[in-house]
């Protein structure tokens, strides 16, 4: 007898799969020619299959999607900064009115996200590999998917699933709130994962063929019969199943308090779920480029091994085209050749520039015209720099918020989930009342954070430029202008660290310092000319007697 609820999720499956059906044809044409190791796309991949790349003449588009997925990373996510800080907004006092944040309040949030980035980049949560992993599958197929967990043995554990064995739905919010993964499972892996639970036939199996693959799905969505009153995984806002091909089962149900299945989606169209990549973008220059390559590749090998033309046939039978070779009879009595090559006239040149501008198509759908500004002219003042950094920002801010919300967003909540349960965050202050559960916001500092607010920066600059321009016929134009905290704004814009700049409170007391030396210098200074006029004054009584 079957399960109801594998049922249901068998038949979503389903359904899932006739409707992707055609954005699948087209991510299999985006994985033969960019994505190469994910190629058999609409089926199984053996281990030859991935090695194979018979439509791949030309690799600009498979460079220009490594590139892309470094230059996301290094934008986003870099793992060799801090790239965002937790904050709680609208904090209030006692009395419900908009107050700053109590200093153990911000103390906590600090440590909190110490221990998150600490546990993120953990030597087993292998977040770095996953999290670049998915953002090639998103410049490939238009959507990347990362999933965390707890791992056995503590700690935060992360894994990029490929596109091709995942579907999702979304809310009325369109909001991803509904994942089903199916991959497959050695029967020995079953048993390992499942136990008991293992279907007959998986365990039949198990014991004369251990390695055989069986299909299953992992399906997470909303749980409709949640009961808040409880604290297991029946009490839980999504639900956790795991259901068998074979048998038609339910394995294990569980649930979690947050979605652990991050889903990146680079562009989407209206009406549409699934979302588009570069490489989809550029298909056809990319289809282009691979076709002028080989017509490249045939007119080279005609114009350095042309056919030969002959004056009749069987008139060289014994011909050699090894170097320094000798054939007899190649020449008429009057010297004449009577071999000649085809001429075929090609025209590299204009082959070449055709081939140059479809590259240039696929590197600037891949972003890696616009990552490359600032390598390309290191000399640039700062100012430039900051209007290059501007225009960078404007570029990809509709896709990199997008990123922020639906990946790294859902990412973060899910990843305080899992280590407020296993007790590895700090004890909360008293300010916040012992609340289990404080709803924290998400400050981006990363670089393309920072990208986003150069305006701001570039608006500084010219208002330092044109106070030095003023200044010249009014000097007091500049003091208009607070500079510590000018500097200091500048600093935070441009990701600048922290701990080289003066707090106020060490800016007060160094002025207090250099008030009082200032003070000390001139009693010094006064004292210096009285005890020189005393001086005078009793050489010139000696003088007079």
């Amino acid at each position: 007898m079957t399960d109801s609820r594998a049922e249901q999720v068998l038949r979503r499956q389903a359904r899932m799969e006739a409707e992707r059906a055609p954005l699948d044809g087209v991510c299999q044409e985006v994985a033969e020619r960019v994505l190469t190791r994910q190629r058999d796309f609409t089926g199984r991949q053996s281990g030859a299959a991935a090695w194979r790349s018979e439509k791949v003449f030309d690799s600009t588009a498979p460079l220009a999607l490594d590139k892309f997925a470094a230059a996301i990373e290094s934008m986003l996510t870099p793992r060799t900064s801090r790239w965002h800080e937790l904050a709680i907004r609208d904090w209030r006092d006692e009395r419900d009115r908009p107050a700053a944040l109590p200093e153990g309040v911000r103390a906590w949030l600090g440590q909190v996200n110490e221990a998150l980035f600490s546990a993120r980049y953990a030597a087993g949560a292998n977040f770095a590999a996953q999290a670049h992993e998915t953002y090639v599958g998103l410049g490939a197929f238009g959507n990347g998917t990362l999933f965390v967990d707890e791992a056995e043995t503590g700690g935060l554990r992360y894994r990029s699933i490929p596109f091709a064995e995942t579907w999702f739905a979304e809310n009325f919010q369109g909001q991803v709130d509904t994942v089903h993964r199916k991959f497959e499972l050695t029967a020995r892996q079953w048993l390992q994962k499942f136990g008991e639970e293992t279907p007959d036939s998986i365990k039949r199996a198990a014991e004369s063929e251990p390695h055989r693959k069986f299909e299953l799905i992992h399906c997470v969505g909303p749980r409709e019969d949640a009961d808040w009153s409880r604290r297991d995984w029946r009490g839980m806002a999504f639900a956790s199943w795991y259901v068998s091909f074979e048998g038609r089962k339910l394995l294990k149900e569980q649930g979690y308090r947050t979605m652990r299945y991050a889903v990146a989606r680079y562009v989407t169209a209206p009406r549409e779920i699934y979302g588009r990549g570069p490489a989809m973008t550029v298909l056809a220059d990319i289809k282009t480029v691979n076709e002028q390559q080989k017509t490249l590749l045939r007119t080279g090998q005609l114009i350095a091994e042309p056919p030969l033309l002959l004056s009749d046939e069987g008139g060289l039978t014994a011909f050699k085209l090894q170097p320094r070779s000798i054939n007899r009879g190649a020449l008429s009595a009057d010297g004449a050749e009577l071999v000649r090559p085809l001429s075929i006239g090609a025209n590299m040149p204009i082959t070449l520039e055709m081939i140059s501008q479809t590259r240039e198509s696929i590197n600037q759908a891949f972003l890696v015209t616009l990552f490359q500004i600032l390598v390309e002219t290191p000399q640039m003042t700062a100012t430039e720099a900051m209007l290059r950094a501007q225009e960078k920002g404007a570029l990809l801010a509709p896709v990199m918020g997008r990123l922020q919300s639906e990946l790294l967003g859902p990412l973060v909540q899910a990843e305080l989930d899992i280590l407020a349960g296993a007790g590895a965050l700090p004890d909360m202050p008293p300010e916040l009342g012992g609340v289990g559960d404080v709803v924290t916001d998400i400050d981006y500092t990363s670089p393309l954070a920072r990208a986003q607010k150069s305006d701001e920066g570039v608006a500084i600059l010219r208002l330092l430029e044109d106070a030095a321009a003023v200044g010249q016929f009014d000097p007091s134009a500049t003091k208009m202008i607070k500079g510590p905290e000018t500097l200091r704004r500048l600093a935070e814009i441009r990701g600048a660290p922290a701990g080289l700049l003066r707090s106020p409170e060490d800016m007060a007391a160094l002025a207090e310092q250099e008030a009082a030396m200032n003070q000390l210098q001139t009693m010094l200074g006064a004292a210096g000319q009285v005890a020189g006029v005393a001086k005078d004054a009793a050489a010139a009584g000696l003088l007079d007697q």
